[in-house]
């Protein structure tokens, strides 16, 4: 038993996976209390009227070349969220493990592990260092009873990328520790190559992707775990069978296609152009105080009054998302690239 293993919950370990209906799609169906026929309004390529596979192992060959790891380093979930839950369920015992967060971050980290009864230790990003990780705290707040760090980067709702030199230190360093898990939703967008290439050299080292951005699937909820095979096997005894829908698994495979990925590249290419250009024509409208540099599909910006932003926003027919609740952000909203025409209505409603 690797220490991958040891350092989760006993109860997991312990686990006898549930056993699902055998898989044999060329077999007639007659195992699993299905209805022999399709509803009127199934379109899809197999059928809805059976179950997907239990653990897609076509979907996982699928992905794991996508993103260039052996299957048995990925498990494929229904978005990072669910990576998220499973990995906080499967490590963290309820009152005794707790995970670090940086904030200003992703929240679903800490939600996930209170969910849980997990603790939450948080080490901020420091601000007047353009929200720069802060990797030497985060070593010393490593306890015994933290399992998981979680990292975001590029950071929602910064947008900033953290170091990668120092993120594969600091997984070296928790080697034996605890799990360093690396959330890259937004990887494509910062046109740097994502660390999952350190996979084999870094057992302590875990990356979220997901298809929910630069491939336009977020309705899908489609996302991948990359990690060491033992952490891999580990999840596939928690999560649900049948976890991901048929619908979703054909969408994916239509998302793989070279048409598809060649679609996506240009869609990206006029991201990262509109996000540019929004970001200037934004850091010159009387009332913003800052626009922050950003490598996701996203910018953080600063305003006077952020609530007259907001409501100017709403009356041109568009939502930004409010973070004034958020410490360290009172003035602040984020934005969404949008297409051309939206990001012009946006500029207009605030100039």
């Amino acid at each position: 038993m690797s220490w991958l293993t040891e350092i989760a919950r006993p109860e997991i370990r312990a686990l006898r996976a549930y056993e699902h209906a055998t898989w044999e799609p060329g077999l007639v169906r007659l195992h699993a209390n299905e209805l022999p026929w399709r509803s009127h309004s199934d379109a899809s390529a197999a059928g809805l009227n059976r179950y997907p596979e239990p653990h897609p192992h076509e979907l996982t060959a699928a992905l794991a070349h996508f993103y260039g790891v052996d299957p048995t380093r990925l498990l494929a979930t229904r978005g990072s969220d669910e990576a998220i839950d499973l990995l906080i369920r499967s490590y963290c015992r309820a009152g005794t493990d707790a995970v670090i967060v940086c904030p200003p971050t992703f929240g679903m980290y800490a939600v996930a592990a209170r969910i849980q009864g997990a603790g939450v230790v948080e080490v901020p990003l420091r601000r007047e260092l353009g929200f720069d990780c802060d990797f030497d705290a985060v070593l010393s707040r490593c306890e015994p009873h933290v399992k998981l760090v979680f990292l975001c980067s590029p950071n929602n709702p910064t947008g900033n990328r953290l170091d990668a030199a120092a993120i594969v230190a600091l997984a070296r360093a928790l080697q034996g520790r605890a799990l360093l898990v690396v959330d890259e939703a937004y990887i494509e967008f910062s046109q740097q190559p994502s660390l999952s290439a350190q996979l084999d050299s870094l057992p302590a080292l875990a990356v979220l992707r997901t298809l929910s951005k630069a491939h336009a699937l977020a309705g899908a909820r489609c996302g991948a775990l990359l990690a060491h095979p033992d952490v891999i096997a580990l999840l596939r005894k928690v999560i649900q069978p049948y976890a991901v829908t048929q619908l979703s698994i054909e969408a994916v495979f239509r998302a793989l296609e070279p048409a598809a990925l060649a679609q996506s590249r240009r869609h990206l290419a006029a991201i990262l152009s509109e996000r540019g250009r929004i970001a200037a024509a934004l850091a010159q409208c009387a009332g913003v105080r800052r626009v922050w540099p950003s490598e996701a599909n996203f910018l953080l910006v600063e305003f006077d009054d952020a609530q007259r932003a907001l409501e100017r926003a709403h009356a041109a027919g568009l939502l930004v998302r409010d973070l004034r609740s958020v410490p360290s952000l009172g003035q602040a909203l984020r934005v969404s690239v949008g297409s051309p025409e939206q990001n012009d209505r946006l500029l207009a409603s605030l100039t």
